[in-house]
């Protein structure tokens, strides 16, 4: 263990005015509260602290910082409180230690809905003070290091929790060097015999090749010393998962992996940055589509590097990154450079990011999401790397990488990405699931009255896009269920011979637990609560009573003489609960019409021909038929596995045929015999809901549309 000596010398190091008895006292104060406490390995559990404390002092961060450490597991394993941190070490210590504290309790690898909350919790604690998660990740970190002491299962529970979570928020903080570590501790758990293989292939290579990373070190410096330009080069091999992630990406086996080394050149400017570029483009052939330019178009948490892959000695690839000192240190420490200290004094870096504004466009509409659509959003936030591209005007838009122009769109404004039609890339017309390019300029052309479109999901990648489209569609879905559930209230409280008024409905939505009427219609239009459930709320006499007898067919129309007999008319299909009318023919009695079916206008001219009709309002039996045409997937027991449906709603099939076949999706006609419009709007919400239906339609004016279909089938 490190003992509190050596620890403050580490700080004084880079922070000379660094407050030792603080931390002196700290360390002992941690030191004591976890007297008699052991870790796993047999060590005095203290030891864990300061490593931890250790590990944030190559970040070179501030004496809060390093106190929390020392005493970030007090609070929760030990007799310490927050008020007595408070008393000894200040608020802003106390603060830290209790946010490391309720950190540690999340479980963030838990249920989907339970991991979304926690990660909500995770980013609200980030958004307090960011030094909470860099405690945090030192803490994963030390424990990764010596997790072999723990048992098998919560090693890969750990393991998978570091790899899924805290390396890719590393990394998304820019501390690569700690997601890479964190990464491979995690690949030495999950899998041993990957990593053995790929260290053992390195062996190989290196045997087979001798120490190529001093040869092209050697063939760089070479370059640089020709044009006169000093700077530092450091070369490595790629870490094992790094190189095992290019595998399975890639689909290639490790001999036919090309980038498998890395250089860092490190110069004195700007200026000189480009100068290495052009040195080592001049001598060695740039990969193409493997140039990235981070310094003119920095990414989000203050990395810049100028990026490139050449074919080096042998025809290897090997990927270059250039950078200024200053450039490096942002891109060691990441957001954490914001507190890092050199000579005593907050380091004047002028390339690191303010942590506040970083975190607010990680987490920027977080608050409009629901738990599935937050949680997408966080680890497409974390896992995705960054494409630019240019306005029309010349302004910079930053997206993921694998954007599209809806993307882009979306990342304007929300107003901008709902009414979009179309998009151009450097001035030429392209679809909207086209990938963006760094570099590329786009141009959205919208108009009024457009609308999401639900295939939209599949086209965009950010969070941002998809949060605005599913909320778009959720409410123009909602508008319809709120249209559809008002026309099956007004027929079921006419069943009972009374009105959908709207303190009727108001009742009724807070018998049923519904904050509004909007929202308890929205149910029923949606089918979650029948209309025969909002009326039993009001009048359960009455209702009980609609369940007694069926209504026989010849009593199902109200409105007759004694000597008319009621048809339903083929080109509309009126069932009950609908609006209808009656038509008189000559030796055919009266045929049934809704009252929005189209035949009526030819009858408008011949009022003594019409007779105001309307339905018993008691229960009817399903023994109307309604024509429905259903697109189904042609896959195998699709077919069953709708009908079985259909019987599930206890409705009866009595016809069906094939109109068209096409090898990825069947159209068929179905008469399907039903009890009432509600039944209908059942049975019609079940299969639109089904995976299985690309697309469901009631015919009208059906009689002749049959018959051209059955033309098709028998032709």
């Amino acid at each position: 263990m490190i003992d509190v000596e050596d620890l403050v010398a580490l700080v004084v190091a880079y922070n000379p005015r660094t407050n030792t008895d603080l931390i002196r006292d700290a360390y002992a104060y941690g030191q004591a509260m976890h007297e008699g406490q052991m870790r796993h390995s047999g060590e005095p559990y203290f030891t864990h602290p300061v490593a931890v404390a250790a590990i944030l002092t190559e970040m070179r961060l501030d004496d809060a910082t390093i106190v929390t450490a020392l005493l970030h597991d007090t609070i929760e394993d030990t007799k310490a409180s927050y008020s007595e941190i408070s008393q000894r070490f200040g608020r802003d210590v106390a603060d830290l230690v209790d946010g490391v504290t309720k950190l540690t309790n999340l479980q963030l690898s838990s249920t989907e809905t339970k991991q979304a909350e926690n990660f909500r919790k995770l980013f609200i604690a980030m958004s307090r003070d960011l030094r909470v998660i860099l405690v945090k990740l030192a803490d994963r970190l030390h424990n990764m290091r010596t997790i072999k002491f723990q048992r098998m299962e919560k090693q890969i529970q750990k393991s998978r929790e570091t790899m899924d979570i805290f390396a890719p928020l590393a990394g998304r903080m820019g501390m690569q060097w700690m997601r890479e570590e964190l990464e491979d501790l995690a690949f030495r758990v999950l899998n041993p015999e990957g990593r053995s293989s790929i260290i053992r292939r390195f062996i190989t290579l290196q045997r087979e090749t001798g120490d190529v990373i001093h040869k092209i070190t050697k063939d760089i410096r070479l370059e640089l010393d020709k044009v006169g330009i000093e700077a530092e080069v450091f070369g490595r091999a790629k870490k094992p998962f790094s190189i095992w992630r290019k595998m399975q990406e890639k689909g290639q086996g490790f001999s036919r992996l090309a980038d498998i080394y890395g250089f860092r050149v490190i110069t004195d400017s700007e200026e000189d940055c480009y100068r290495v570029l052009g040195a080592i483009h001049g001598r060695w052939r740039a990969v193409p589509g493997r140039f990235k330019d981070y310094i003119s178009q920095p990414k989000t948490n203050g990395y810049r590097s100028i990026q490139t892959t050449v074919s080096g000695r042998d025809g290897k690839q090997v990927e270059v990154q250039i950078r200024t000192r200053q450039m490096h240190e942002v891109a060691e420490a990441g957001v954490a450079a914001h507190w890092s200290y050199k000579d005593g004094v907050r380091a004047e870096n002028p390339f690191a990011v303010d942590p506040a504004k970083w975190i607010q466009t990680l987490t920027e509409r977080f608050d409009e999401a629901d738990h599935d659509e937050f949680l997408e959003h966080v680890k497409l936030e974390m896992y995705t790397d960054q494409v630019f591209c240019f306005t029309p005007k010349g302004d910079v838009i930053k997206l993921p990488r694998g954007a599209t122009p809806l993307d882009y769109a979306y990342g304007i404004h929300t107003r901008i990405g709902d009414s979009c039609v179309g998009a151009k890339i450097d001035g030429l017309r392209v679809p909207l699931w086209t990938r963006l390019k760094n570099g590329q300029s786009v141009e959205i052309i919208t108009a009024e009255g457009q609308r999401p479109q639900a295939t939209w999901l599949d086209i965009v990648v950010t969070g941002r896009a998809k949060s605005a489209i599913r909320r778009s569609l959720r409410e123009e879905d909602r508008e319809r269920y709120i249209k559809l559930g008002r026309e099956l209230a007004r027929v079921g409280f006419e069943h009972v011979g009374k009105k959908a008024t709207d303190k009727a409905l108001r009742t009724a939505a807070r018998r049923l637990g519904a904050q509004t009427i909007d929202e308890l219609l929205a149910r029923l239009g949606s089918a979650q609560v029948t209309a025969r459930d909002v009326v039993g709320t009001l009048y359960p006499e009455l209702a009980a009573a609609q369940k007694g007898d069926e209504v026989s067919a010849d009593r199902a129309v109200i409105g007759l003489s004694a000597d008319q007999t009621p048809t339903r008319g083929s080109c509309c299909q009126p069932v009950p609960g609908e609006r209808i009318v009656g038509i008189t023919y000559r030796g055919q009695g009266v045929v049934v019409h809704a009252i929005d079916c189209p035949t009526l206008v030819e009858m408008e001219d011949q009022p003594d021909r019409w007779v105001d009709l309307h339905w018993h309002g008691g229960l009817h039996p399903a023994i109307y038929p309604v024509t429905l045409e259903l697109t189904i997937s042609n896959d195998a027991g699709v077919l069953g596995h709708i009908c079985t449906l259909i019987g599930e709603q206890k409705a009866n099939i009595s016809d069906l045929h094939f109109a068209d076949r096409k090898p990825d999706f069947y159209r068929i006609i179905a008469d399907v015999e039903l009890r009432d419009v509600e039944h209908l709007h059942m049975v019609m919400t079940a299969l639109e809901a089904d995976s299985d239906v690309a697309d469901i339609v009631r015919i009208r004016q059906g009689a002749h549309r049959e018959r051209e279909f059955r033309r098709v089938e028998r032709a």
